[in-house]
């Protein structure tokens, strides 16, 4: 039995998985624990949230989801895809199939969106391309091992994770990909941006566990403020600054949290039982987008693109695969 709406689709297309070295948080073949923390938290009272005005009346989804979609049956090929939030006009932005592209994000204005792909060994390069033309920019120019891009809420900058052999680092640099350079103390990765642009969100594990913690720009006022059990990574932050969303959990027993911005109040969103991961909230803060196994559970190959308010309820299928679409990120 479906327990989910499922939006209007389009026709499954042979997609394929493949051995991923980002914090994409594919799940391994191992057999699904059972829950027991997680299915605690998510016990407990619901976390009450008022999500500010929208200029949509009904509170119905709108905007656009960039995802990675993995095409080809034959061969691996992880694209960036792109769909309507009401689950409509599904299409493929990324066409160079020997390329692998991973950890989109839409800029403020909806135009475009940025993504990390493989160049050769050891380098993977920022790139941009445009939503209507696909028209298709080099933004970076062999920093290194560089992912999990996100445009600042001006679009002026982008932070991305730099990786080496010993170490991942927070780094900035401009739209058009000029004066990279790290952010002291920021040794982590999936950073994400304050609505004011002031501060970034990244997780680490620089403690010991791996927790979010936040920062500034110019590397003061470093702040652990997550307190949960095995914190994975791609977080969001609330439109309005009051609430961030996350995942945490082991492999096959992961579920979206939300919480207060100072960490405070953290509770499971998502319905448990589906592997749930990677949340991005709309641009309206009404709603949740995020990937999910809920009728592929224990298949490595199901995950899916659902949204959900803000409150956790309304859960709804946006995609309908025979293999994973994941790393949603909501634009305008």
């Amino acid at each position: 039995m479906n327990l989910f709406k499922k939006t209007n689709g389009f026709s499954p297309i042979l997609l394929t998985c493949m051995v991923f070295v980002f914090a994409c948080n594919l799940p391994s073949s191992a057999s699904p624990p059972t829950p027991d923390l997680i299915a605690t938290l998510a016990a407990a009272t619901p976390l009450t949230v008022d999500p500010p005005p929208a200029s949509n009346p009904a509170g119905e989804p709108t905007g656009k989801i960039a995802f990675t979609c993995q095409i080809f049956k034959a061969r691996a090929s992880n694209q960036i895809c792109l769909i309507n939030a009401d689950g409509t006009n599904f299409r493929r932005l990324t066409t160079d199939n020997t390329k692998q592209h991973y950890y989109p994000s839409v800029s403020p204005d909806g135009k475009s969106a940025v993504y990390a792909a493989f160049r050769e060994p050891g380098i993977y390069e920022i790139y941009e391309i445009e939503i209507e033309s696909g028209v298709v920019r080099q933004l970076s120019d062999r920093i290194g091992n560089v992912n999990g891009p996100e445009i600042s809420p001006d679009g002026a900058m982008i932070a991305f994770k730099l990786s080496t052999a010993n170490s991942n680092q927070i780094w900035l640099m401009n739209r058009d990909g000029s004066n990279p350079h790290p952010i002291p103390n920021a040794s982590g990765w999936d950073p994400t941006w304050s609505p004011d642009g002031s501060s970034i969100l990244f997780a680490s594990d620089m403690q010991g566990a791996i927790q979010l913690f936040r920062i500034k720009l110019d590397g003061s006022e470093l702040q652990r403020i997550s307190d949960l059990p095995a914190i994975r990574g791609r977080s969001d932050w609330s439109p309005d600054g009051q609430f961030i969303v996350t995942y945490s959990g082991q492999p096959w027993n992961r579920e979206v949290f939300i919480m207060n911005a100072d960490g405070s109040n953290a509770r499971v969103l998502s319905p448990t039982g589906g592997n749930s991961q990677g949340p991005s909230i709309s641009p309206d803060g009404r709603w949740v987008a995020f990937t999910s196994y809920f009728e592929h559970y224990g298949d490595d190959h199901g995950c899916e693109i659902y949204i959900m308010r803000v409150d956790g309820s309304d859960v709804r299928r946006l995609t309908n695969n025979d293999y994973c679409d994941y790393q949603p990120r909501w634009g305008p």
